[in-house]
């Protein structure tokens, strides 16, 4: 009992069994490319208050992030989401720094809509 223990223990160190992703080094930042300044500012769960127009926000670090993430945002009074449905597929992105780089897409109906776009560094 006590070798296969041993087998075990062995086996998880040298295939990385124990691997911790609290030490994921993915850097993400928004740009907001719109003439509109953006307010509380949320992607996933994390918050990066307020974005001026045509700005960069500073880099918050993530464990896991995907090339596009759910953002909640308010310009004036109005609320913008981008809510994705799942991520089956979708691999998630390696160490570095990436930027999201957020837009408005207006309709002809006058309708604006929030889209996100990923930029690797």
């Amino acid at each position: 009992m006590k070798q296969i223990l041993i087998l075990i223990f062995a086996i998880c160190l040298f295939s990385n069994c124990s691997k911790d992703d609290s030490n994921n080094d993915v850097n993400i930042r928004l740009s907001n490319v719109t003439d509109m300044d953006f307010e509380n500012i949320i992607v996933n769960t994390t918050n990066y208050g307020n974005l001026k127009s045509n700005q960069v926000s500073e880099y918050k670090n993530f464990n896991k992030a995907y090339r596009y993430a759910y953002v909640e945002l308010n310009i004036g009074e109005e609320t913008y989401i981008i809510q994705p449905i799942d991520y089956v597929g979708e691999t998630p992105l390696t160490n570095g720094n990436y930027t999201y780089q957020l837009d408005l897409v207006s309709y002809n109906e006058g309708f604006l809509d929030l889209t996100i776009t990923l930029i690797e560094e």
